[in-house]
């Protein structure tokens, strides 16, 4: 594949995790937040089977299949819950606002931990995509510490999650950049989210799954998404612009936002987009930073 077809290819694994805040969201109010990840993850686990592949485990250092598991399980889990169990359509958006923090804090955590070089202009960038996030937990009200504390107060469970779920997988792409040694375990590590949510939802008091037409069609969508998405990215990452993929990635938040809106039919504030566009502008100053 020329570069060109495969930073295109990237760039459509973008889109596709994109949608996946609106599509998780939709799923779980018909099957429940665990019944509907569990499902989510068996779909998309068996497309990676057929786009990725399952990994050679035996060439895996021990460092990446054991953090590498835990740590991608954990965030699965987090972001997929954290949209589940939030209040409303709207909640479910900022939510997943929150986890978007994980752009700022993979490049905090590469300076601490794998050496990686930047200037001084990551600090004000994290601070700056906190701030949006603070922006956009405040509502219509922007930032304001009143409404932003009686909204988390509101669903403590789903923000606890997604902002927990942030700091995971900025840690899970440090482990993989250091230990990976350019093996792929998505496949894997997606199976055994599956695994570990049906465990859930078989030991604890779950609601019961009710299937219906457009449950099942939203299910389809999720699972390509995330099951071609990994595939679409790998192909990019190996054989595209990896700069342009990683600049035009930062946009995520924003374009996840729109599409979410649009799923779920959820209007969003002036004051939220506001604070989308501080979580990605902080975002590419923390990218900027290890450019220079």
């Amino acid at each position: 594949m020329d570069r060109k077809r495969a930073t295109l290819t990237g760039l459509a694994a973008i889109l596709l995790w994109s949608t996946m805040v609106g599509l998780i969201r939709s799923v779980s109010e018909g099957l429940g937040p665990v019944g509907g990840a569990a499902m989510i993850y068996t779909l998309s686990g068996l497309l990676c089977l057929v786009t990725v592949g399952f990994p050679d485990i035996k060439r895996f250092s021990p460092g990446y299949l054991i953090a590498g598991s835990v740590l991608f399980v954990s965030y699965e889990i987090c972001l997929a819950l954290s949209l589940g169990y939030a209040a409303t359509r709207a909640q479910a958006i900022e939510v997943g606002m929150v986890n978007y923090l994980w752009p700022s804090l993979t490049i905090v955590f590469a300076i601490l931990f794998n050496g990686q070089k930047s200037t001084l202009w990551v600090i004000p960038g994290l601070a700056i995509a906190l701030l949006g996030v603070c922006w956009v937990l405040g509502g219509e009200q922007g930032l304001h510490i009143d409404e932003i504390t009686r909204n988390i107060v509101s669903n403590p469970l789903s923000y606890a999650l997604a902002f927990a779920g942030a700091f995971i997988w900025a840690a899970y792409c440090t482990v993989t950049a250091k230990f990976a040694k350019g093996q792929n375990g998505i496949t894997l590590f997606v199976l055994l989210t599956a695994l570990s949510l049906w465990v859930k939802y078989v030991v604890s008091d779950q609601p019961e799954m009710v299937f219906s037409f457009p449950v099942i069609v939203k299910l389809v969508m999720c699972g390509i998404a995330l099951g071609f998405g990994y595939a679409a990215w790998n192909i990019g990452i190996l054989h595209g612009n990896v700069t342009v993929l990683a600049a035009v990635s930062y946009f995520t938040p924003v374009l996840s936002a729109a599409l979410a809106a649009v799923l779920l039919s959820s209007p969003l504030s002036f004051s939220f987009w506001q604070g989308a566009l501080m979580v990605c502008a902080g975002s590419l100053l923390c990218w900027y930073a290890t450019r220079k």
